[in-house]
């Protein structure tokens, strides 16, 4: 989720979504392209923006993936996992899942560049969606046509980002029942779950299978023996600060190595493990691992798509924030 690599990624072939995306509560659709005609240079401001971040550091890459998939599970794609918490309000951004989102200053910078250029006429909601595929494509990952029109929200509660967001511990029922519930299906789940090809955790979000899976001090059945060793190296039982690569050796480059870790049983969480206990999810991780992903691309971008319209605001609903953290 390489330096020498990362500018190539502007000679690879673009795959293309182009159709409206419908969403069912809005009478209005999104629309690739939406900007055409207001503001024809805002992708391209977006793109150098992220680029001059994502070029000095790599890392950024997958923080802003996350970004925009923990914005959409809670109160649809509407930029409200970027507004501050307030003496009256504790926002989505304080919530427990989100306490470690980074990146927030590349969606400013983002939303400055953009406001110099096109004042009061772009959504955060909207940069959120561009700069993630923009930082997947950087790092020579799959790209795709974002459909843009979204509204901010105009509302960030913590607790329902607590109560929308799947844990590092869910299982297969809890997830797959996330995602319905967003309007995503199970192929959606496992393809999206690919994302954790790039990127890092913090060991509190998996010590657990390590040290105490049950209560009784034992450790987690289902993640290989030989793993469970090198991690308690890398581990303690206490150990909240040190990170561990999602996708050991290839953590920096997007690709279908994910799927193979998976297999072997040493996928990071139990989330990772649980797409093995299910016949479409499982489908999908063998399907990838023994192929070496020749369509995992293309199933990636249509997924990313699917997702970046739950709930959206178009139209008059929402607003278009001056400044991302903060409600007009």
């Amino acid at each position: 989720m390489m330096l020498p690599k990362l500018f190539s990624v502007f000679f690879l072939p673009l795959v293309c979504v182009h159709f409206l995306v419908l969403d069912g509560t809005n009478a209005q659709a999104l629309q690739v392209g939406f900007y055409k005609s207001k503001c024809p240079s805002f992708e391209a401001i977006v793109r150098n923006t992220t680029a001059s971040f994502i070029s000095r550091a790599p890392s950024l890459a997958p923080a802003l993936l996350r970004m925009h998939f923990h914005d959409c599970f809670v109160r649809g794609c509407d930029g409200s996992v970027l507004i501050n918490t307030t003496s009256s309000n504790q926002a989505e951004k304080d919530a427990i899942p989100n306490q470690t989102l980074r990146g927030f200053h590349v969606i400013d910078a983002v939303k400055s560049a953009v406001e110099k250029q096109c004042p009061d006429l772009v959504s955060c909601a909207d940069i959120v969606a561009l700069v993630a595929r923009d930082a997947v494509t950087l790092i020579n990952g799959p790209s795709w046509s974002v459909p843009l029109g979204r509204r901010d929200g105009r509302v960030s509660r913590s607790s329902e980002a607590l109560a929308n967001l799947p844990p590092p511990f869910a299982n297969i029922t809890q997830l797959k029942a996330s995602f319905r519930s967003k309007g995503l299906n199970d192929t959606d789940l496992a393809v999206l779950s690919g994302g954790h090809t790039i990127g890092i955790s913090h060991c509190a979000s998996f010590s657990n299978r390590l040290y105490n899976f049950t209560g009784r001090g034992d450790t987690d059945p289902s993640l290989d023996p030989n793993y469970i060793v090198q991690l308690k190296k890398k581990c303690g039982p206490t150990d909240a600060t040190s990170i561990v690569e999602m996708d050991p050796g290839s953590a920096k480059i997007f690709d279908t190595s994910y799927y193979t870790i998976v297999k072997k049983r040493r996928g990071l969480f139990e989330a990772d493990a649980a797409l093995l206990n299910d016949n479409v999810t499982s489908a999908y991780v063998q399907q990838q691992a023994n192929s070496s992903g020749t369509n995992f691309f293309n199933d990636f971008a249509v997924s990313m798509v699917k997702m970046g319209n739950i709930g959206v605001l178009t139209g008059n609903r929402g607003e278009i924030r001056k400044i991302c953290s903060v409600i007009n």
